[in-house]
């Protein structure tokens, strides 16, 4: 026996005070699994109805409230143990509107206060339960709201923001500063008269927007919120329900509820579909978690010495490979799905989530519909307790069928690596990472021209298809595209990097892989050279409006490369059989070029053989190409679906800095 089973067997092998039931579970792995669902509170008119999965108490009550955040409890409701350790009490009176706390008794001390590990409604700072009709929240018309149609994975653009990110500048013509109602205002302007807001995303032209944990989180003060904080939210504190900093009322449960419906049916409406970030991979703390509250040690992982393990970097990791956990990550999930109608969902550390539990939640996305996207960081901030071959980790993809990792082997080939800011790699000119960015370009797959030892990062391809690649080059927690050329090309003009700029996107919206774009980097936002700008100010994490005026240009480059993406199905193949049939790399001379061509009507496209050439040296580059005459759509900078003009013969040059697109019917 462990160590860390030897503590828990010892500490729960006692008897129920009032049952004289005999508690023996000599192990995590032994305990009661609650059968159906892991409802805690279910309303009626005539009664409520209370439940409480915590096999190992001695005793358990249920408190109600008159109020989300003040007063004590009016009534203390004593629950009677039912089947697989799941304590019941009922209330025989109408409930609505008011408030209720769990607490776990166990040898003899009381855990204290929790609105238990389900609660789906809160009030103030999720300290208290609310006991609420959920139907009621529903916005006019949400029995109608319906996700916009996708037909492959392929097709999928994602942008990633932040609520208050993407609102809060002074100058953005949004009257709902970084609060969910932001994204339901039509017809926002900046200062400059450029489109803001949800019209920006139409204008744009991307379909899945990634919106940075919207759960109830443990940082910002709700009570508060005149004061200046500011948090990325991955410090969960209730999974099941929206951070109420983001809803113009945080004191009353509905409020939060029906606005953050409101989002997704406005973004619904707009043709954007909303992928929520979530992170059950942690808790805020352990001591105070609403888990550890209701079944200490249960919903974590301990280390060889008895101690809570923590691959997450943030003081612990959950045990998603136990029943319970599990269980609840599947729950969760189709709450999100159901009530609120997420139509993806973005996993952080997924590599500490075991593979079955991944594939579980893959497979009842599926019976819902199985375009619910679902993609996840495939690694962890350390070495989590389970073996590398059972983790949802990026080199098991090709174990996960339907979900996406993103990849880092592309993203530091053309920008440098994730932990050293000042060091650049193909767009500085440095050579040698050009088989790297070829592995992302063809979606991380098997490929007859890809040298996985020169790979880095992977020496094998990991995916499947090139649909469980996410494709990208920068996001949240990292330096934004533009910080990172700046400090990389330091000696380089304005201009010359805005240039840069644009050659990584290409990148990012030729490859096979699905293409992310962090909230900004269309119109050259910077984080002021900040990496990590999880708690930074306003000042730091605004997305400054003007800046799509100053910089249209690269607005208007990257709005085009989404809209040829979009217009040309030879660059979202999505089947990897296709991608190695129709998609070959041409030869080149020397470093930092990459030339591929997707020839013979790629996955049906109108256009024969498409060409795509990048050039990160600065001067020229000529490339030999199949001969024949070619419609340049792409050249220095410039994108225009209708033609930049013809080039004739088996040689053409591709400016320095930039991409050249071209095709031959």
């Amino acid at each position: 026996m462990t160590l860390k089973k030897w503590i828990y067997a010892s500490l729960f092998t006692t008897t129920f005070s009032c049952q004289s039931v005999k508690k023996n579970h000599l192990d995590f792995d032994n305990y009661p699994v609650r059968d159906g669902k892991l409802t805690e509170m279910e309303y009626s008119p005539s009664n409520t109805k209370f439940f409480l999965w915590s096999p190992m108490a001695d005793e358990v009550k249920v408190l109600l409230y008159h109020s989300g955040h003040e007063g004590s409890a009016y009534q203390t409701i004593p629950m009677q143990l039912g089947d697989n350790g799941t304590w019941n009490a009922q209330v025989n009176d109408d409930l609505h509107g008011k408030f209720y706390t769990f607490n776990v008794k166990m040898n003899g001390q009381w855990l204290g206060d929790t609105p238990g590990i389900m609660a789906k409604a809160v009030g103030v700072n999720g300290r208290r339960a609310a006991i609420l009709d959920l139907s009621t929240t529903n916005p006019e018309g949400w029995d109608e709201d319906v996700r916009p149609a996708l037909d492959n994975f392929a097709d999928i653009v994602i942008y990633e923001m932040h609520h208050r990110d993407f609102s809060i500048d002074p100058h953005s013509g949004i009257t709902h500063k970084g609060k969910y109602l932001a994204l339901t205002e039509e017809g926002t302007q900046s200062a400059e008269g450029e489109k803001t807001g949800i019209d920006h995303l139409k204008e744009l032209g991307i379909n899945h927007v990634h919106i940075l944990p919207s759960y109830d989180y443990a940082s910002v003060d709700e009570s508060n919120l005149n004061k200046a904080q500011y948090n990325w939210g991955y410090d969960p504190v209730n999974y099941n329900v929206p951070d109420g900093s983001y809803a113009t009322d945080p004191y009353n449960p509905a409020v939060r509820i029906k606005e953050f419906k409101q989002m997704v049916q406005a973004l619904h409406k707009a043709g954007i579909r909303v992928v929520l970030d979530v992170v059950y991979n942690h808790t805020f703390d352990i001591k105070n978690s609403n888990f550890e509250k209701t079944v200490p040690g249960y919903f974590y992982r301990f280390n060889a010495e008895g101690k809570y393990a923590d691959a997450s970097g943030c003081g612990n990791e959950t045990a998603s490979d136990r029943a319970m956990m599990r269980k609840y990550m599947i729950e969760s999930v189709l709450h999100w799905v159901n009530e609120y109608h997420i139509d993806g969902f973005r996993f952080d550390l997924m590599g500490i989530h075991d593979l079955e539990t991944m594939n579980q939640i893959r497979a009842e996305l599926n019976q819902i519909d199985p375009s619910i996207f679902i993609y996840g960081e495939g690694w962890a901030a350390s070495a989590p307790q389970l073996s590398q071959e059972e983790l949802a980790m990026k080199a098991n993809a090709y174990k996960m069928p339907g979900i996406a990792v993103f990849s880092d082997e592309m993203r530091d080939g053309i920008r440098g690596p994730f932990n050293n800011d000042h060091q650049g790699a193909f767009l500085i000119g440095e050579p040698g990472h050009e088989m790297s960015i070829m592995y992302g370009l063809v979606g991380c797959i098997e490929h007859p021209q890809i040298v996985n030892d020169s790979v880095n990062y992977s020496q094998k391809p990991w995916a499947l298809q090139p649909t469980q690649m996410i494709s990208y080059v920068s996001c949240h927690d990292d330096m934004c595209l533009a910080d990172r050329i700046k400090a990389t090309t330091p000696d380089v003009t304005e201009e010359e990097r805005a240039a840069l700029h644009k050659l990584a996107e290409t990148f990012v919206f030729t490859s096979q892989g699905v293409p992310f774009i962090f909230t900004g980097d269309e119109v050259l936002r910077d984080k002021k050279g900040v990496h990590n700008s999880y708690n930074s100010p306003d000042s730091i994490n605004t997305v400054e409006w003007k800046n799509k005026s100053t910089h249209k240009d690269v607005f208007n480059y990257i709005k085009n490369l989404i809209a040829l993406r979009k217009a040309h199905p030879a660059f979202r193949m999505g089947d990897a059989e296709l991608v190695r049939k129709h998609m070959e790399f041409l030869p080149v001379e020397g470093s930092n070029l990459i030339v591929f061509m997707l020839k013979d009507h790629a996955n049906g496209d109108e256009w024969k053989d498409i060409v795509v050439a990048f050039n990160s040296r600065p001067e020229t580059a000529m490339v030999t190409i199949p001969p024949g005459e070619y419609t340049i759509v792409c050249k220095d900078g410039t994108i225009n679906l209708n033609g930049l003009g013809k080039v004739k013969g088996k040689e053409v040059s591709v400016p320095a800095r930039s991409a050249l697109i071209m095709y031959r019917k």
